[in-house]
């Protein structure tokens, strides 16, 4: 019967289910037989089966089940993952990769309570929560002893942050430093859970590769920002450039970028539309660089010739801008078309109404008017009234309609503002 039962034994290993139990069954069911068939006694061989058998069903439903938790864990990390990945990839600025970072964490289940804790002008504060952590989302944190130790310590930020949370919330927990590019120190993950198992090695390892993901995530974004700055930076000093050679026009790019943003996200445009209407709107004129000053700064009226010059500023523009190919195209859209016309006798190509790009239909009501109020070589200023008024009268002429309508609420908002001041 005992070697009936180790073949048996042996027959089943790797099997689920019921099946892993039919030795101990046909084992039970044997030496229950005996016992009845043969009397109490029993024979040190039928003992000795019933312990190995025993022993080795305890051994492997043990080891199944460790097995079963560590695959339930895989399973529900690479989903965690693979779920988090889009929401990381969807995410708009560091605050939104941050929340979608601690939300992939959270779904881990490696522990209840968790926080993001990054520098902002020097000081950190708890960017990121789930559990105990919430209720100090966005909290500074400052030395409770007032101690001038450095504020970039992980392990003094790590106890500050502990500290708040009850000792019972805290009994296990682990610190997990991120770092961006080039080892960039962009803040530390703390995880606390209650319970009395302490965090082993696996879940640890997890923590420190998602830390690793989050930190190359926030890097790369903090890269594109850097360069999307740079690149703001150096297309605002060109469009600041431009008014020295156009220095008649002295305030005209930075008026006409200021309000023709303000205007955009009043009809709710995306950021990504307002960075391509506020780039178009620095570099706008860049093709008057190619105008003899003859023209770009003459006393009075233009002749056809000159206008017809003065007219291939917009395509001189556009052609000058085809190398930078970071440029989107709704910003040379605007530098081409910002003055073509809604009724279609605009230039450099007589687009009509809706077929003009939105970047230059909304530009250009903002450039006229801005050149309405204020001095050019050929003209004086126009009062504000008279130029509210002008762009009144060219609504669906010159104008698109419903930006106009935006832009006059605008105006009109900004002036009974200024009344109640």
């Amino acid at each position: 019967m005992a070697g009936a039962a180790l073949l048996m034994a042996a027959a089943t290993v790797g099997a689920s289910g019921l099946t892993r139990l039919l030795p101990l069954g046909a084992f039970a069911a044997a030496f229950l037989t005996s016992l009845v068939l043969r009397g109490p006694r029993l024979d040190p061989l039928d003992l000795l089966a019933a312990l190995l058998v025993l022993g080795g069903l305890g051994f492997r439903i043990v080891r199944e089940q460790v097995t079963a938790r560590q695959l339930a864990w895989q399973r529900n990390t690479i989903a965690a993952l693979h779920a988090g990945s889009e929401r990381l990839a969807d995410a708009r600025d560091a605050d939104a990769i941050i929340r979608a970072g601690i939300g992939i964490l959270d779904r881990l289940q490696v522990a209840p309570n968790l926080a993001f804790v990054a520098y902002r002008q020097g000081t950190p504060h708890i960017l990121a929560a789930k559990g105990a952590f919430e209720p100090f989302l966005e909290r500074p944190i400052h030395p409770s002893d007032n101690n001038s130790r450095s504020v970039q310590a992980d392990h003094w930020v790590a106890e500050e942050a502990l500290t708040l949370l009850k000792k019972p919330q805290r009994r296990h927990y682990h610190v997990a430093p991120v770092y961006g590019r080039a080892s960039n120190h962009l803040g530390v993950l703390i995880i606390t859970r209650n319970t009395t198992e302490p965090f082993d090695d696996a879940e640890k390892s997890v923590v420190a590769s998602f830390a690793r993901l989050l930190g190359a995530q926030l890097g790369q974004w903090n890269a594109i920002r850097d360069l999307r700055d740079a690149n703001d930076l150096t297309l605002r000093s060109l469009g600041a450039a431009l008014e020295h050679r156009d220095d008649d026009t002295g305030g005209h790019t930075g008026r006409v970028v200021n309000l023709s943003v303000r205007l955009a996200r009043r009809l709710g445009w995306d950021e990504d539309q307002v960075k391509a209407l506020r780039w178009g709107a620095y570099l706008h004129d860049l093709g008057k660089l190619a105008i003899p000053d003859a023209v770009l700064h003459k006393r009075g009226a233009l002749d056809t010739d000159e206008r017809r010059v003065i007219q291939t500023h917009t395509t001189i523009g556009y052609d000058m801008l085809q190398d930078l190919h970071f440029l989107p195209a709704e910003t040379l859209d605007l530098v081409r078309y910002h003055h073509e016309r809604w009724d279609g006798t605009g230039y450099p190509s007589g687009l009509r109404g809706q077929n003009i790009p939105d970047t230059a239909r909304l530009f250009t009501i903002v450039d006229v008017f801005d050149a309405l109020t204020n001095a050019r070589p050929y003209k004086p200023a126009w009062t504000r009234d008279r130029a509210v008024s002008e762009i009144r009268l060219q609504a669906g002429r010159q104008f698109d309609p419903q930006y106009v309508e935006a832009f006059l609420r605008m105006m009109a908002e900004h002036d009974e503002a200024h009344l109640v001041v």
